[in-house]
């Protein structure tokens, strides 16, 4: 079995997408995954399961989109890819909460950099299937507009962290 995070884009914010935990952890129980844990009510969970990561984010979209009447977006990482996100950060020394992974289903467009507009104090760098972004002076104040980022869906690193952690632990009770 191999342990997924699926991170849920545009539930539970800003009044849209509206998805309760409990909901969304029965959706994964009756996909078959296992040891399923969701964490805060924006869209994140953390479970096992022995299909492939495609046909994981397929079965889940296709749930979620039965249950919303619109397409939900999924972005999964497996254990060792959020740990890497969570390693790979260029902004460790930054406060967590001002610190966002952007995480998307491709690895960003070189040119990513050069189509940003509204930036101003905000520091971004390009992952593997990431953007990170420092918001020195915090997001409610930002202007800040990545276009790539239309598909994808940010977490700030105490998320990201703690989602690591959970799969982590989710591995190692694999390997029990």
């Amino acid at each position: 079995m191999s342990t997924y995070i699926a991170l849920l884009r545009a539930v539970n914010v800003g009044g849209t997408g509206k998805l309760p935990m409990t909901e969304l952890r029965a959706m994964c129980e009756a996909l078959d995954f296992a040891g399923v844990r969701t964490y805060i009510a924006s869209g994140n969970v953390v479970f096992q399961s022995r299909l492939a990561a495609a046909s994981v984010k397929k079965q889940l979209e296709r749930s979620l989109e039965d249950y919303a009447g619109k397409p939900v977006g999924v972005l999964l990482r497996t254990a060792d890819e959020m740990a890497a996100v969570l390693a790979a950060n260029p902004f460790a020394s930054a406060p967590p909460e001002r610190t966002l992974a952007l995480f998307l289903d491709a690895a960003p467009s070189p040119d990513t950099l050069a189509t940003v507009s509204g930036q101003g104090t905000e520091a971004i760098a390009l992952g593997k299937r990431e953007i990170y972004v420092y918001y020195k002076d915090g997001i409610a104040r930002s202007k800040l507009k990545i276009a790539a980022a239309k598909d994808g869906t940010a977490r700030n690193m105490n998320t990201v962290a703690t989602l690591a952690e959970w799969a982590k632990q989710g591995t190692a009770q694999e390997a029990k």
